[in-house]
């Protein structure tokens, strides 16, 4: 580098490589044997005393000044992190030595340090913390490394003269809550954030920002020396800190690069640095998401417990008036309060208590800081003793029968530690992830939101999003029996064998010991059993079928199983994930709800009688199109039956009145509309019958990024391909409808009149849930009930091109398709088809097949 300064030599090789050298002694040195803070100290020092060399070199001015800054100022340097600094200058800089400043950055980047500075004066200093609060919490942290030792001291006295300690703590809290809201309020997200993320480090160091601002010390053990926390407390928040904190430092060596997420690329090896293995069925990553995710609930627990506290210190004179509730609770500024500190100790049934008066005083936002703590440090008094009382089983009841705050309730419990001391099975899957790969929540936030939708459902300003579920749920007697039913449908998740199974015997015990009715006992447990059974059958059955709804009907057997199933069904997938409910699925939902209502009411149905009422029905939604009396015949003589029982009404008419005067046309018919579903649109295609159709379909909507969510396939009398099929845009990002429905039509329609070669199946890269939790594909064949289908099932992961590999399978067997339902589940496809085809009939072509069928989805 050249300039007013001359030739300045740069950091040697030597330099640089010693640099490398003391990096990789300090990761291998860890990597022996672990030891978080040492680590993160040592790489601390080491980038120390590189900097202050360079600074050196470069000969600044005696009187200006380098400190080190957030958290690389509080002595804490992970192995990848930035490295920031300030430095600070007693005035503004002359070009001199802005020449300097050039350089001594430069040299910092070339010895291998990613260098994040900002060059100010105090004055400068001071302007920038008021407008920001990240700059005034990084000058908090501020460390000097070396130059004028009187201008640091100026500079720090001058930053805590001006911190307004109140100002600063609403600062601190409103933007925790502003960067919780980016996680989405949840730190069981599938791929966490170990800094950012509820529950993760910045968490903790919010509370010691705050505490340190307050003056009250920003270590832990300043906390406990001011009566903020135990002893036993500060141990147990170290060893969550300890965990966050090995977790990121291997995560960067690992990644070897700044990665604070905690990515499926790296789960299964940091479970193995960990020493986790297998243990059937949970895998060794599994195994350390939940340690993660436990540790994350603690966090945001002390979290919780602290703030207030901190926040109880610093506006002392805002205690306010104490109104009295009873004779162990009062309310005081909006917060419940304990009036006796050993009350939770003296008598532990106020820790339900507590719960249930929060649902009856909405006013109160919470507890108070003291009672908090109170209540987290007597929880381990929730034992069998506890449990056994009848007084604390009728307040558990209490709590699930109360109007309203149930869902809140039920989430600070979970929070702290009451929930699974309550009900120790629910403590087992407390923070335990499921690779299912739709469902993106841990098995206890999954719980959670099932019960928040089913709450949901009783709000009149949400009657709107869900009607039915709505008008159902507020005539149902007894609702406590469906959030129960949520409790425990999901409680013997990582068990091993059905869950469902083992859940009903968990959900048994609890309601025979918490004296529920027989019937409301036998609701319950029958929910937790069969809570699959809805969306199986709406799913992968034809519901158009009487004979399907009979079926289901029978093993529902009354309306009030059929109404909690339903409520149920739609809680629990609206619960798995934001990707996996659409309207379509509601709409499946809806339709087999309401024909097993009719037929549970005696309206039960037969062929013959769907067969004239969808006729009756169509005819007169054509008649609004003033179509001629008998327009319809020549199109409907080409129909069979089995076209009318699958198609409903206003499908058939929309198809005829589309093609009562081209029945024997030439040229391919495409046709779109916006779904009735609600959501996604609707295809149809009348072409002379061509045997790739469905494989040239399939491979169109795959190439325009729209998935298919169900395809009704149906061959006329004189051998014309009438087919149906719902798509759906994935991002659902789509607006401009009509633009694509233009598209559609006429490319589409393009497409099947060229009959070019098919072209290749979609490609695309694999998501990286699927990449790092594959699922064995499954391919099951079997006749339907009536001997007139055959059944194909299918289960993949689901990847770009599925479909198209699926279809070229089936034309290369000469399979006839009737249906297809293509269920996606997150990253899960259970597709099911109906088959025919002669040969079916030769066991070693099926075995051909199947083994073909496997292949493709390999692919």
């Amino acid at each position: 580098m050249t300039g007013r300064l001359g030739a300045v030599p740069r950091p040697s090789a030597q330099t640089k490589r010693a640099l490398a050298e003391a990096r990789t002694h300090l990761r291998e040195a860890y990597l022996r044997q672990p030891h978080s803070a040492r680590l993160l100290r040592a790489h601390a020092k080491l980038v120390d005393n590189t900097l202050e060399q360079i600074w050196l070199d470069v000969d600044m001015p005696e009187q200006a000044t380098l400190a080190a800054v957030g958290g690389y100022g509080r002595g804490e340097l992970y192995p990848y992190s930035d490295v920031d600094v300030l430095v600070l200058l007693p005035g503004e800089a002359d070009a001199a030595l802005q020449d300097k400043m050039a350089c001594l950055v430069g040299l910092w980047w070339d010895s291998g340090l990613e260098v994040g500075h900002s060059v100010r004066t105090i004055a400068q200093c001071v302007e920038e913390a008021r407008q920001d609060v990240t700059v005034q919490t990084n000058l908090l942290e501020a460390r000097l490394l070396c130059g004028s030792k009187a201008l640091f001291e100026q500079f720090r006295h001058t930053v805590r003269n001006v911190l307004d300690v109140q100002a600063f703590c609403n600062a601190k809290l409103l933007e925790q809550q502003q960067r919780h809201a980016r996680y989405h309020d949840s730190a069981s997200s599938l791929e966490p954030h170990l800094k950012e993320s509820p529950g993760g480090l910045r968490d903790l160091q919010t509370i010691l920002w705050i505490s340190g601002g307050a003056g009250l010390g920003n270590t832990w053990r300043a906390l406990a020396q001011h009566d903020l926390i135990t002893v036993a407390e500060l141990r147990q928040i170290r060893r969550h800190e300890t965990l966050l904190q090995n977790l990121r430092i291997r995560l960067h060596y690992l990644a070897n690069r700044r990665e604070d997420r905690l990515l499926f690329d790296f789960q299964a090896a940091l479970a193995q640095q960990f020493g986790l293995h297998e243990e059937s069925p949970r895998r060794a990553s599994e195994q350390l998401m939940q340690r993660y995710y436990r540790t994350a609930k603690a966090v945001g627990l002390y979290n919780t417990m602290l703030l207030q506290s901190l926040r109880a210190r610093l506006f002392p004179g805002a205690d306010g008036e104490a109104h009295v509730i009873n004779e162990r609770f009062c309310a005081r500024q909006e917060l419940l309060e304990a009036r006796s500190s050993d009350l939770f100790e003296r008598t532990p049934s106020a820790i339900l208590e507590s719960f249930l008066l929060l649902e009856q005083h909405p006013e109160l936002k919470g507890m108070s800081a003291d009672t908090l703590r109170s209540l987290w440090r007597a929880r381990h008094r929730i034992d069998t003793a506890f449990r056994r009382d009848p007084a604390n089983r009728a307040l558990f009841m209490q709590i699930l029968r109360q109007p309203q705050g149930i869902t809140q309730a039920f989430r600070r419990m979970n929070q702290y530690g009451v929930l699974a001391s309550y009900l120790p099975p629910f403590g087992r899957i407390t923070g335990q992830m499921q690779h299912d790969l739709f469902h993106v929540y841990t098995v206890d936030e999954h719980t959670l939101k099932v019960l928040r939708n089913l709450r949901r459902f009783t709000v009149a300003e949400f009657a709107h999003e869900f009607p039915l579920c709505s008008r159902l749920i507020s005539g149902f007697a007894r609702p406590e029996t469906l959030y129960l039913a949520a409790l425990f449908h999901d409680i013997a998740k990582g068990r091993g064998g059905d869950h469902s199974r083992l859940g009903k015997v968990d959900a048994y015990r609890f309601c025979r010991k918490h004296g529920l009715p027989k019937e409301d006992t036998d609701l319950v447990v029958w929910l937790v059993e069969r809570h699959l059974l809805m969306s199986a059958t709406a799913q992968k059955q034809d519901i158009t079928d009487p004979e399907t709804v009979a079926a289901f009907a029978a093993q529902v057997g009354d309306e009030r199983r059929l109404i909690a199933l339903y409520l149920l069904t739609v809680a629990d997938i609206r619960g798995t994930s934001p990707k996996v409910w659409n309207a379509w699925k509601g709409k499946l939902l809806e339709d087999l709800f309401w024909a097993t209502r009719r037929h549970l009411g005696g309206d039960a149905a037969t062929p013959q009688s769907s067969l004239q009422s969808r006729q009756t029905e169509a005819l007169q939604k054509l008649r609004l199109y003033a179509l001629g009396e008998n327009a319809h015949q020549e199109l409907w003589s080409k129909l069979d039956t089995s076209y009318f029982l699958r198609h409903e009404a206003q499908e058939i008419a929309w198809h005829t009145r589309l093609l009562y005067y081209r029945v024997d046309t030439t040229t391919p018919v495409v046709k779109a509309r916006l779904s009735p579903a609600g959501e996604g649109l609707q295809v149809m295609i009348y072409s002379a019958d061509q045997k790739d159709l469905f494989a040239r379909i399939c491979g169109f909507f795959e190439r325009i990024n729209y998935s298919i969510a169900e395809a009704k396939i149906h061959t006329t009398r004189h051998n014309y391909a009438l087919d149906s099929f719902q798509v759906m845009d994935p991002t659902r990002k789509t607006v401009h409808y009509r633009d694509l429905i233009n598209y559609i039509e006429y490319e589409l329609g393009e497409c099947l009149t060229r009959q070019m070669p098919l072209a290749p199946p979609a490609q695309g890269r694999l998501s990286r849930l699927l990449k790092h939790f594959p699922i064995t594909p499954e391919v099951d064949l079997h006749a339907d009930d009536k001997g007139q289908y055959q059944v194909l099932s299918i289960v993949a992961g689901d990847r770009p091109g599925l479909l198209s590999r699926i279809a070229r399978v089936l034309v290369s067997y000469g399979i006839n398709l009737h249906s297809a339902r293509i269920a996606t589940l997150g990253e899960r496809a259970e597709d099911t088809f109906l088959i025919t085809g002669d040969m079916l009939n030769d066991a070693k072509a099926v075995l051909r097949f199947e083994g073909d069928l496997l292949a493709a989805l390999q692919t």
